[in-house]
């Protein structure tokens, strides 16, 4: 358990409400799309109330997974699944809210929110998990700071993203790192498995980092559409 008076409490808040910008970008989007059909006066309760629920939901669910990461084995899996995330979050994505309803009715952009943030939150769910290090504490008080900065700041940080790059690869390297620290602590691994290896967790979450970039920049090179390359071919014929 962490203390509050701890720089390492204070650091893994920041890992969550990075966590929670990098991958909730997304969430408020769905909000804001789910409540777009709403008359002006009930838009800010569709989206006070829905982010509410969402947000209660996901608490609930890290408290599952925390349980669950004491679990042996279970670490490992984690692990790999963050490492999967961080590389996904490299990649370039093509949109995928136009499938999100816009409801007439409050209960109906309420309930659309939460449903589609449950679905959306597994990766979230995961990283703030292995971030928190079994506080419910941590966990809870990095979800509410990081509550505004989702709601209103989540389009500056999606220009920022979209600006600077290294924002991204930052995000990768972030879960990557989690990611890292996460296999090395799994109960199954023996006790003094790593115990002659100095500051094991640290190396350990340093090379999940540099996988995870390093992964998703190859598989972003290998996605990108060869356009220049033909520009180049056309223009010496």
């Amino acid at each position: 358990m962490l203390d509050i008076s701890t720089a390492a409490f204070w650091i893994a808040v920041a890992q969550i409400i990075l966590i929670d910008i990098l991958l909730g970008g997304d969430n408020a989007v769905v909000i804001a799309l789910a409540c777009r059909k709403l008359p002006e006066e009930q838009r800010k309760k569709g989206i006070f109330w829905g982010v509410v629920g969402a947000i209660g939901l996901r608490v609930v669910l890290i408290f599952f997974a925390l349980q669950l990461l004491a679990v042996p084995w279970l670490k490992i899996v984690g692990a790999l699944l963050l490492f999967w995330i961080g590389v996904k979050l490299l990649l370039p994505e093509e949109d995928a809210h136009g499938d999100v309803a816009a409801s007439t009715t409050l209960a109906g952009a309420i309930k659309t929110i939460i449903v589609a943030d449950a679905v959306m939150s597994l990766d979230n769910v995961i990283a703030v998990a292995g971030a928190a290090n079994g506080s419910m504490l941590l966990v809870v008080f990095g979800i509410l700071v990081s509550i505004p900065i989702v709601v209103w700041g989540s389009q500056l940080v999606l220009k920022l993203m979209d600006r600077y790059p290294i924002v991204i690869t930052a995000g990768g390297a972030l879960l990557g790192w989690i990611g890292g620290g996460m296999i090395v602590t799994d109960p199954a691994l023996p006790t003094d498995l790593l115990a002659g290896i100095p500051y094991a967790k640290t190396i350990a979450a340093i090379l999940g980092a540099v996988l995870v970039v390093a992964i998703g920049k190859w598989l972003a090179a290998r996605a990108t559409p060869p356009a220049a390359v033909e520009l180049t071919d056309s223009s010496k014929g």
